[in-house]
């Protein structure tokens, strides 16, 4: 299909998504670069009224962001229903790691996830999984991703609106109205970055407001930015930005909370932090012009012309779609014993979605591979027979 122009930059988890959908429904495309063509930066602004990636363009249709209904509509073709072993919901490390685990007991695997990578996708630099001592989050993920298909499972970047279990069937149903039924469930469906939640907030988002600095920070090059947070994300990101930007505030509520090795970075390259405050206010019409921060001891206002802000305040559990489905503790976390098991029989979880305290990508994998030997072994109960060829190494 020719005509289809996909604006992208070179991190960004969001566009290899948009890429990933189209090469599987052989569609041909252009991929423009605007971290590094500055010219296409501006035609794509220009265009799509948005400081942010990923955007495709199609004839008169401008898709925003990684949006699978959209392109589902445009581009896609539904599958055929079919009755799976597992679905696993979410594609971060536990996922991933489940769904491996999950074929090579020659289970039939399907993953729906919105994104590939999760937030390991988000992170600049991890410092902390075995077998590296230093790896971008997204060269990490494209070691899951590629080991995943090295193996026969169906892989849906799709968005899950419902989930209901039927007698002996769980039936799992896309925002698009695609309906996945099977034996077992993996929930790994992870994190979502929390908002400010101030007036004009949804309105500047992608117009100056960012939660994913990978992707948007080579569109801010030489411009005044600010980021919000005070943990390792937030300061892992206001390093980077001082690589783009002309310059970079960091604005925490309480006192830096990160690793000691990030604040004499952060001092070194020239980061000026607003510790105990908080934004007030955003300004700006078309985008982004300047936000309010008010000191939480003094009640004393600044007024900051920035025209990015990245938020970096923590993330809340990615588990609305649920509605009631299984337990959740009081944070919207999903109740799970010490091997992945829901309250729910056919059900397990893993991953930063469970009330597992530890919110690590190693601690995720684990997880990922409990639930998956433990959806394995239910389902070889409930079918009362072992799986056709299951003698392969563990």
């Amino acid at each position: 299909m020719a005509g289809v122009k996909v604006y992208t930059t070179e991190n960004c988890p969001y566009c290899r998504m948009v890429q990933a959908f189209l090469r599987k429904n052989d569609v041909e495309y252009e991929l423009v670069d605007v971290g590094k063509d500055r010219e296409a930066a501006r035609e794509m602004i220009e265009i799509s009224g948005q400081r942010g990636v990923p955007v495709t363009v199609f004839g008169d249709e401008v898709v925003v962001g990684f949006d699978p209904r959209k392109l589902r509509e445009l581009f896609g073709t539904p599958p055929e229903e079919t009755v799976h072993d597992v679905v696993i919901v979410g594609a971060g490390p536990a996922g991933l790691t489940a769904a491996v685990y999950c074929a090579r007991k020659l289970m039939k695997t399907v993953v729906i996830a919105e994104n590939i990578g999760g937030q390991a996708a988000w992170s600049w630099a991890i410092e902390n999984y075995m077998g590296f001592s230093t790896i971008s989050g997204e060269e990490l993920v494209r070691k899951f991703e590629e080991q995943v298909r090295g193996f026969d499972v169906h892989l849906e970047i799709e968005s899950v609106g419902e989930i209901r279990k039927e007698d002996d069937t769980i039936l799992v149903k896309t925002a698009s109205g695609i309906v996945y039924r099977s034996r077992t469930l993996i929930l790994a469906s992870g994190k979502e970055p929390r908002r400010l939640g101030l007036p004009d907030e949804d309105r500047l988002m992608g117009k100056g407001v960012s939660v994913c600095a990978i992707c948007d920070a080579p569109l801010y090059r030489d411009k005044p930015v600010a980021v919000v947070g005070g943990g390792n994300a937030a300061l892992q990101t206001a390093i980077e930005m001082t690589k783009f930007a002309s310059s970079v505030a960091l604005i925490a509520r309480r006192s830096l909370r990160c690793d000691e090795v990030y604040l004499e970075r952060a001092k070194e390259a020239g980061v000026q932090t607003f510790s105990h405050h908080e934004v007030t206010a955003l300004h700006g019409d078309a985008g982004l012009t300047g936000i309010t921060v008010r000191d939480r001891e003094t009640g004393e206002e600044t007024a900051l012309g920035v025209e990015g802000l990245f938020l970096a305040i923590g993330l809340a559990p990615n588990t609305g779609f649920l509605r009631n489905l299984v337990a959740l503790n009081e944070r919207g976390e999903i109740l799970i014993d010490e091997n992945g098991h829901t309250n729910v029989p056919g059900i397990f979880a893993a991953g930063d979605a469970t009330c597992v305290k530890a919110k690590q990508i190693i601690v995720a994998a684990g997880d990922g591979a409990k639930a998956a030997l433990e959806a394995h072994e239910y389902f070889e109960r409930f079918t009362g027979r072992p799986i056709e060829g299951r003698a392969v190494c563990v």
